[in-house]
């Protein structure tokens, strides 16, 4: 650290922005899973780690709110090695079913039942290693922040928290609210998410949904009926805003939800599509960049400790790096965030 010189380019390492810390410095570890078999629209989101460390060198790691961001100790964990080969096989295969249903028809009426079975069973072994990553690193004494990939990837890590911090809620940030039961076939979907954590993961005492502005109406009664939820939709925050609401205020009412434990699960589709062209499954309408940074500004302040994140759904485009540029910046500011409030 005594060469490092925050104000000089960032030289590219192969670490998120370009940081010079070891996995045993660091006390925020970043663990990358380039994984999208499931996606439903449009592929790409496996490329989202490695273009997000890309861009990450050029961002100035300076922070008005967080002092000496620069210095704050944040590893990569390199990907592991199983993951881009059973990513791109299982893929192939998904992309079978997608088809069948793009179709108009079950892919259990088509004899596709074993190659269904296949991708649940390269699905069920992703979770098992980001599980075991997270576990290793949790059991360090350290901060996990997953970054995706599909919206699938953190189930792992929220069952690893499960063992090490007792009850805590969910923030999740997204333009769906990805509760949907084994969605085309796919028991560990990326639109079935949130389903698979109230389902399977006890400890989650609350969910917050914050932006969602797409679901369908079996989800609509799992928000209504499930009392662990709080739905704050894009619709609602848009018209109370409209009316004379502040954003602050509304920020307030979504903190209040949650409990004292708090796990960020953001998907970049909960932006605006203008910073997020190439996501998966866009939706129109959504948080601004800077509304985003200031709720997770206040989540920071306030008595609640962050125990974990994930970023996930950024999809570069081959030849517009936008995506991940937002999405490099959007992870700088919550590793900032969590660290100030695992340290005040």
């Amino acid at each position: 650290m005594k060469t490092f010189d925050p104000n000089l380019p960032g030289a590219a390492n192969g670490n998120f922005f370009a940081l010079p810390f070891t996995q045993q410095e660091a006390e925020i570890v970043l663990v990358s899973v380039p994984w999208d078999v499931t996606t439903s629209y449009r592929a790409g989101t496996h490329r989202g780690p490695g273009a997000i460390i890309d861009a990450s060198a050029q961002i100035d790691l300076f922070n008005s709110r967080v002092p000496q961001a620069w210095n704050i100790p944040i590893g990569t964990i390199p990907v592991h090695e199983e993951l881009p080969v059973l990513n791109r096989s299982a893929r192939l295969l998904a992309e079978r079913i997608i088809q069948c249903w793009e179709e108009g028809s079950d892919p259990l009426d088509n004899g596709l039942e074993e190659v269904l079975e296949q991708v649940n069973q390269a699905c069920a072994r992703m979770n098992r290693i980001v599980y075991l990553q997270c576990s290793e690193q949790l059991r360090q004494g350290k901060l996990v922040g997953i970054v995706g990939g599909e919206h699938s990837v953190p189930l792992g890590h929220i069952k690893a928290l499960e063992e090490h911090c007792g009850p805590f809620g969910i923030l999740h940030i997204a333009a769906h609210a990805d509760l949907r039961q084994a969605y085309e076939g796919f028991t560990y979907s990326h639109a079935s998410i949130m389903f698979n954590v109230l389902k399977t993961i006890p400890s989650v005492a609350a969910l917050t949904q914050v932006g969602v502005r797409d679901c369908c109406s079996a989800e609509n009664e799992i928000i209504h009926s499930d009392p662990r939820i709080s739905f704050f939709p894009d619709e609602s925050l848009k018209e109370d805003l409209y009316e004379g609401l502040t954003w602050r205020e509304q920020c307030h009412r979504i903190l209040e939800s949650l409990p004292d434990q708090v796990y960020l699960s953001l998907d970049i589709d909960g932006l605006s599509p203008e910073l997020c062209p190439n996501t998966g499954t866009p939706v129109p309408g959504g948080l601004r960049f800077e509304q985003v940074d200031y709720l997770l500004y206040l989540l920071a302040s306030s008595r609640r400790r962050i125990i974990g994140f994930d970023l996930c759904e950024v999809a570069p485009s081959g030849e517009d790096p936008w995506d991940a540029i937002v999405g490099a910046r959007l992870l700088h500011k919550i590793c900032c965030y969590t660290y100030s409030n695992n340290n005040k």
